[in-house]
């Protein structure tokens, strides 16, 4: 049993949990994911790591709840434990010194994104980060991104924080100015990865993207996590979760994405009642 040591309600819809779980924290990186299960009814579902605490043996996961299991997660307190927790999962974040790197998330994105942030900063990479949600009580870990940003924007699509718009406008204005950027790092809704991909494909700007398709197992037995990569077939759950953003066929993931959504909606209605 895997207990939640810490509770935070980041918005209405979002919130943070540290679990206790020494074995995955001791070895986690950045860019890497868990998948849980509440309890022996419930279904398995993939979370980014969030951040890790290797010293307290703890693994930080924030959601959102959109779903039957993550807002059945979500009545979780301190105290209560979860069945499974396995990870850490998928390949981690390939950090290097860059040189200038723009490290762009969206929504629930922002979460994954912080890590990565993190370790990119702490190796020398000037690191210019954008976040992007709908309005600002959707905004994450602003102030913790911010502290290993050399440069930080903000942008809510209602103007009710930072620019008014997008983050793909940001990075738009940034290529415009001349600025020299040698990598781009985008997380969050699937759409969002797709505009970053489209503004750097004409500049050959090396842009990775971390997807999230529909996943299992986590180990790529099943498959339901493929998604197609230039030419080729991959797995999420062990080629990723990061790819190459300018060959990744987004509306291919969209649709798979969407596979099981009456049953979601079955599942969820079912628990209302």
């Amino acid at each position: 049993m895997y207990k939640i040591v810490e509770k935070k309600v980041l918005s209405e819809t979002v919130k943070m949990m540290n679990i206790k779980a020494p074995l995955v924290a001791k070895k986690a990186q950045a860019g890497q994911f868990i998948i849980l299960r509440i309890d022996e009814s419930g279904e398995r579902i993939p979370l980014t790591i969030a951040d890790y605490d290797r010293k307290q043996g703890t693994i930080t996961i924030i959601f959102l709840e959109v779903g039957k299991t993550t807002k059945q997660l979500g009545t979780l307190n301190v105290g209560d434990s979860l069945l499974n927790f396995a990870g850490p999962l998928g390949a981690p974040s390939e950090i290097k010194n860059y040189g200038t790197v723009v490290c762009i998330g969206g929504g629930v994105g922002i979460a994954p994104l912080y890590p990565i942030v993190k370790e990119l900063k702490k190796i020398g990479n000037h690191v210019i980060s954008i976040l992007g949600a709908r309005n600002k009580k959707l905004l994450l870990l602003e102030k913790e991104i911010e502290e290993f940003s050399d440069e930080f924007y903000i942008t809510t699509d209602d103007g009710s924080k930072g620019r008014k718009g997008f983050v793909s406008e940001v990075l738009q204005k940034l290529i415009d100015e001349k600025r020299e950027i040698d990598m781009v790092m985008a997380i969050g809704p699937v759409i969002m990865m797709k505009v970053v991909a489209n503004v750097t494909r004409p500049y050959k700007i090396k842009t990775l993207v971390s997807l999230n398709p529909i996943m299992v197992d986590g180990t790529g037995m099943c498959g339901g996590c493929r998604v197609s990569v230039g030419d080729e077939i991959k797995f999420a759950c062990v080629d990723g979760p990061e790819f190459d953003g300018h060959l990744v066929d987004f509306d291919n993931l969209m649709l798979r994405n969407r596979r099981f959504l009456c049953e979601e909606e079955k599942a969820c209605k079912c628990t209302e009642v």
